[in-house]
Parts: structure tokens; C-alpha cells; sequence
């Protein structure tokens, strides 16, 4: 009786507006949505040195396997990198690859150790000889040489790190922050 002599809104105004105010306040109080993890196809604004990449990331087996196979185009300064979450001795080929590529590998504090030209379609593998190498950079060819990218420069981990993330990947896992 009290609720309906002291609500002028009526007893069913009154119960409509309060349901109204707790469903707005428990739709406010949840937990924000996130956006979906970004794609391989997707591309991250990552350094190598003093010059800003587009990089695609390739972080998960089968998209490692793939590559850049069958790309026809690549902009002038996209790439694609390869992430292991450990040190690993690498090999490359260019199966079922058109373009013309250099490949530059990455030691796993991000120092760029070894580049290698890469021929159209060509299957004989490159392997670098340092063993203890975490990232390989996969660029248009003559992209390093033109940008005065060379052994020594480093690649920025703080930015893969941030593009690991939005992929979805704990960067722990592959040894960063």
C-alpha cells in the first residue's frame, strides 16, 4: 500500500520504470565486448629498422604452410611474417609462388641476422645458417636492399607483440611481452 500511495506513476508505472532502471543498470555493469581475433589476412603496422611495414602474420602451422603461395601482388612495402614461439632452424621455399621475394630472418630478440633472394616458383630450399632464429620476413624482392634494411636492424616486438594480441595469441607464448 505504501509503494502505491507513494509513487505517482501508479503500482504498475512504478514496477515498469524500476524493472526498466535494473535492466539499463545490469546492461551497463557486463563485461564490454571485445572484437573478434584479426585474420592472417589481416595486416599490422610493424618496424623493421626505420621503415614501417604491413605485415600479415603467419602464427599457426597450416597458414605458415601456405604462405604467400599463389599471391600475385604484394605492395610495395607489405609483407608477410613468419612467428615461431621458439627458436627453430628454418627452411623456405617458394612452391606454387609467383612473386618474386627476399626473406629476412630475425633472431629472437629481433635482430635481423641473414637475407636471402627467393625465386618464383623455385623448390630448393633456403636455409639460414644461423640455427637459433625465431621470425622470417617475407618482402618484395629487392626490399631490403632498396630500404637499407641489413643485418643488424631490428625488428620492433613491442608492435608484434600488440599484433600478436589482436590475433588472439598470447605473446608469452612466443617469448615476448
Amino acid at each position: 500500500m505504501f509503494w502505491a500511495l507513494s509513487n505517482p506513476w501508479g503500482k504498475r508505472g512504478g514496477w515498469a520504470l524500476t524493472l526498466a532502471l535494473l535492466v539499463a543498470g545490469c546492461a551497463r555493469s557486463g563485461p564490454e565486448k571485445t572484437a573478434p581475433p584479426k585474420l592472417v589476412s589481416d595486416w599490422f603496422a610493424i618496424k623493421v629498422g626505420d621503415r614501417t611495414v604491413q605485415m600479415q602474420l603467419a602464427i599457426y602451422s597450416a597458414e605458415m604452410e601456405h604462405g604467400l603461395m599463389e599471391r600475385r601482388d604484394l605492395g610495395r612495402d607489405q609483407g608477410m611474417l613468419f612467428v615461431y614461439r621458439t627458436p627453430v632452424q628454418m627452411s623456405f621455399w617458394m612452391r606454387n609462388t609467383p612473386l618474386p621475394l627476399d626473406i629476412g630472418f630475425f633472431s629472437p630478440e629481433g635482430e635481423l641476422k641473414e637475407i636471402y633472394a627467393m625465386l618464383p616458383f623455385d623448390e630448393t630450399l633456403i636455409r639460414p645458417q644461423d640455427l637459433r632464429l625465431q621470425f622470417a620476413l617475407e618482402m618484395n624482392q629487392g626490399w631490403f636492399h632498396d630500404n637499407g634494411v641489413r643485418p643488424g636492424a631490428r625488428l620492433d616486438l613491442v608492435a608484434l607483440s600488440g599484433a600478436l594480441k589482436a590475433r588472439g595469441a598470447a605473446p608469452e607464448e612466443f617469448g615476448l611481452r
